[in-house]
């Protein structure tokens, strides 16, 4: 059997390349994530049996380390399966294809490397200039001093308050923290 594997990292993102040439290479079944590849793999892994192959459009969908690379294809390589990438030479059927295997591994971990630092920066120099990065906050500036205020006396819960404000219970007590309690460990 000829299985093959698409991931995208958010759910946003469509599989949609990686499907279509999957399926030009003959691939019979195809599992497919739409999320982060930290975690489990799908039940793929555990279906299959001696002589069976798994396609990946680039090693980068299948492993997010080297470690995790090299790890799945010793799980694939215990059961007597294969692996092929379609868009790099790998043939875990041979030593050299094995070789090259782990370097295209490590080149596609250093590049991941780069692009986290990189993103990073542009972070921390955007925050430097003051804009916000992250989600807008829930809570309008008026209705947060609002929902101080009203907090102050009293007469309000946080939760009274989230349903006043239609906001999250944790929206309020981050509100109100911003104000009362500045460096509490719920604001960062």
């Amino acid at each position: 059997m000829i299985y093959g594997y698409a991931r995208v990292s958010t759910t946003e993102q469509e599989t949609t390349l990686q499907l279509d040439a999957l399926r030009r290479s003959g691939v019979e079944t195809i599992p497919q994530d739409k999320r982060s590849s930290v975690g489990q793999r799908p039940k793929l892994m555990e279906t299959l049996e001696p002589g069976d192959m798994v396609k990946v459009y680039k090693i980068d969908r299948l492993a997010r380390s080297l470690m995790d690379l090299l790890s799945i294809l010793d799980r694939i390589q215990k059961v007597g399966a294969s692996f092929q990438s379609l868009t790099e030479p790998v043939d875990t059927s041979t030593s050299a294809g094995r070789m090259m295997t782990h370097m295209l591994g490590a080149f596609a971990e250093f590049e991941r490397g780069i692009i986290r630092e990189r993103s990073i920066a542009g972070q921390t120099a955007a925050m430097m200039r003051g804009i916000h990065c992250g989600r807008p906050r829930s809570v309008a500036p008026e209705d947060e001093k609002e929902i101080v205020r009203l907090w102050q006396s009293n007469q309000y819960t946080m939760d009274s308050l989230a349903a006043i404000f239609n906001v999250h219970p944790s929206s309020v007590k981050r509100s109100i923290y911003r104000v009362l309690k500045p460096g509490h460990s719920s604001l960062r």
